[in-house]
């Protein structure tokens, strides 16, 4: 978070402060709204000076499990000292101004009457009042900061287990396409397989989630050469892939997840041949990615639940969910007979947060 912004913050959640302080003032003496405000900010910025070092101190002293009464009875004894400290303090500014003879407006309410008489048991009951508002927010806010680094934690944790079912996956059917070409044709069968290796080296080479969609394309580039070995005639691969759309971002492997997914479901099961279709584009601020076949087609519900042979797209989904939350979307649209088309919506700026918020992780 930027510095000024968290400055900010400090500066509205002290403001209603001030502005409790300029009442007591005016129901306490009287006298005018601007001398009682000038009043009101000389508390607020001693009470606020003394509340930084107060936050600054509940670093060493952490909430602890369960709850006992040394850490009660140091914080009793913090709040007592915050209070002490404010009258101080208050009492060495107010004893400089009425020195130097100032005083404000008609009423002449001079500064010192911050700690004229009677004030020395409220100043005691508002410092200790104080103290357990800024130990409170300090208290919440490294408790916000703890969960939230633990659902990182989580999220992070879930990516990596999601990307590595993905390898055994391409594996599989990497191999399987080879097996299928050795007793065919040996030499493709050896391209193959070389590809295979080319492609598995750059798969687990590659630790982001998050990626240039230049370089996703790249890969499913080489995976197609690998399938065109396979299926020679029976596939034909059309890409219109905008200029812009290279210098976008996509999860890692997903391009390649919806390209194999048609392949598998739409290319395989048929004799006749079948036309691919990869599509991406800028749309705003977000990456449409579109994969199309012409195949058999399917029923929607059964492929993108992950039931059956499915579960590419399912993780897919929750991949998108882990890194986007709802702003990213997969829609897919078939039905028997009547061809398969996945299309990626992909939130630029959700993705571009993921790859500073991993960048931020390694500094």
């Amino acid at each position: 978070m930027p510095r000024a912004w968290i400055w900010l913050q400090l500066l509205l959640g002290w403001l209603p402060m001030g502005a409790l302080f300029a009442l007591m003032m005016l129901a306490a003496h009287g006298g005018s709204v601007a001398g009682a405000a000038l009043i009101a900010m000389q508390m607020m910025l001693t009470a606020a000076l003394l509340g930084i070092l107060a936050y600054r101190s509940t670093e060493r002293v952490p909430w602890p499990h369960p709850l006992h009464l040394r850490f009660i009875a140091t914080h009793v004894l913090a709040a007592l000292v915050y209070a002490a400290a404010w009258f101080a303090l208050n009492v060495a500014v107010g004893s400089l101004i009425e020195s130097t003879h100032l005083s404000l407006a008609r009423g002449h309410l001079t500064l010192a009457l911050v700690v004229g008489p009677g004030w020395g048991v409220l100043y005691l009951i508002l410092g200790v009042w104080l103290y357990i508002m800024v130990a409170g927010i300090a208290y919440a806010n490294r408790a916000a900061e703890r969960n939230a680094q633990i659902e990182a934690l989580a999220a992070r944790t879930q990516l990596a287990a999601l990307r590595a079912q993905l390898h055994p996956h391409l594996l599989f059917n990497a191999l399987h396409t080879v097996v299928q070409l050795i007793p065919e044709d040996p030499k493709r069968a050896t391209r193959a397989a070389e590809g295979l290796a080319e492609i598995l080296r750059s798969a687990l080479a590659e630790q982001r989630d998050v990626i240039p969609f230049a370089q996703e394309w790249t890969f499913v580039q080489r995976y197609l050469a690998i399938e065109s070995l396979r299926f020679g005639e029976r596939l034909h691969v059309r890409d219109e892939i905008d200029a812009a759309a290279l210098n976008a971002q996509t999860p890692a492997f997903a391009l390649q997840t919806l390209v194999e997914n048609a392949v598998r479901h739409g290319a395989a099961p048929r004799v006749e041949p079948t036309e691919l279709t990869i599509s991406a584009r800028c749309d705003g601020d977000d990456l449409i990615v579109a994969v199309i076949d012409d195949g058999n087609g399917a029923l929607v519900d059964e492929i993108g639940s992950g039931s059956g042979t499915g579960t590419g797209l399912k993780r897919l989904r929750e991949r998108l969910t882990r890194l986007c939350g709802t702003a990213a979307r997969l829609d897919l649209h078939s039905a028997p007979g009547q061809g398969f088309r996945a299309t990626l919506h992909l939130p630029q700026r959700e993705l571009r947060s993921a790859v500073r918020t991993r960048e931020n992780d390694h500094d």
